[in-house]
């Protein structure tokens, strides 16, 4: 692609939210990302795309799927990949995330993927870095990545996005997962519906264009796309459930309240599932309406896309096309 043209495509920097994206930066990301699939699946999966890039994996919170993704996307590009430790780092001895961040600017990494539990920490430390962050993560707020993944899979088995009947179930109100994938949504005209307990939903959420259920089988009639959030239990300060069995009985999937929803409907889930909490075991695992191992395989592609773009626009001149 010429450089001009991507510059034109995906003016950024860093990527810290969809909320910051139009539908068509969305659609370019999807687009490269649709590209990688291919190479992922094909015998020869190493590119050299960042050779010579140093990116660094900064965790403060744990994560399996998102860090090895990240970590597999940017060396099967030919990147030096360091997953930095939170636990053992300078953080753990007192030193502020504002001085671990211009301490690893110092050292000049090409691109940062922090995750962090505090909203918005991860837009204050890309204010102090030169290269560029992907946000992996910041607290209750965005979680990009993850929506373009979850975009990129619906995309591949359904051919589109638009005019598709989308329902998120579960806990709304601790999932950074759901905000962004609210806005990816809606921006690239998807009909989006959430179906949660009045506890687990965030208050005055129909200003962000969704709507409300409070009931599974009449939020989820003649949907295109089932997507189950995980009872973020971490994030809980008191009690917003009775019991995880009581939980199931009336926001848990299965087979019986998916038949409501159209035949071909696709189950989802970011990950990591609670098998018999917010799903049940059979259906996670039934391959005629379970996309989940689709979107693992399609995180890394994702996600080097993200590190694809962002490289080559802090390799493009000091136009001031790229902000």
């Amino acid at each position: 692609m010429d450089r001009l043209q991507q510059d034109n495509l995906f003016p950024h920097r860093h990527l810290l939210g969809i909320a910051d994206l139009s539908a068509s930066e969305i659609g370019f990301l999807l687009d490269v990302s649709d590209s990688y699939i291919d190479v992922n699946r094909g015998p020869n999966k190493k590119q050299t795309k960042l050779r010579g890039q140093t990116v660094i994996n900064l965790f403060f919170e744990n994560s399996t799927r998102t860090r090895t993704s990240f970590e597999l996307a940017g060396k099967r590009l030919s990147a030096d990949v360091i997953n930095m430790s939170v636990a053992t780092s300078s953080i753990k001895k007192g030193e502020t995330m504002v001085d671990t961040s211009m301490t690893l600017n110092a050292m000049h990494p090409d691109v940062l993927v922090v995750r962090h539990p505090d909203s918005g920490a991860v837009k204050l430390l890309s204010e102090k870095i030169n290269g560029a962050v992907i946000n992996a993560g910041d607290g209750s707020h965005e979680h990009p990545t993850q929506a373009l993944l979850d975009a990129l899979t619906v995309r591949r088995r359904r051919g589109r996005i638009q005019g598709l009947i989308v329902a998120i179930c579960g806990d709304v109100l601790h999932s950074r997962v759901a905000r962004s994938n609210i806005h990816l949504l809606n921006k690239m005209g998807a009909q989006v519906r959430l179906v949660a307990p009045p506890t687990l939903l965030p208050t005055n959420v129909e200003r962000l264009g969704v709507e409300v259920f409070h009931d599974m089988r009449t939020g989820l009639m003649d949907c295109d796309i089932v997507m189950m959030l995980r009872l973020q239990t971490e994030r809980m300060r008191g009690t917003f459930v009775p019991s995880t069995r009581e939980y199931f009985h009336f926001f848990g999937l299965d087979s019986d309240k998916l038949a409501v929803a159209k035949p071909d409907a696709l189950v989802m889930h970011p990950g990591p599932m609670n098998r018999g909490v917010e799903i049940d075991s059979v259906l996670a695992d039934d391959i005629t309406h379970s996309a989940i191992l689709d979107q693992v395989e399609f995180g890394v592609a994702v996600r080097m896309a993200c590190l694809d773009v962002l490289t080559n626009n802090l390799r493009a001149d000091a136009t001031g096309m790229v902000s």
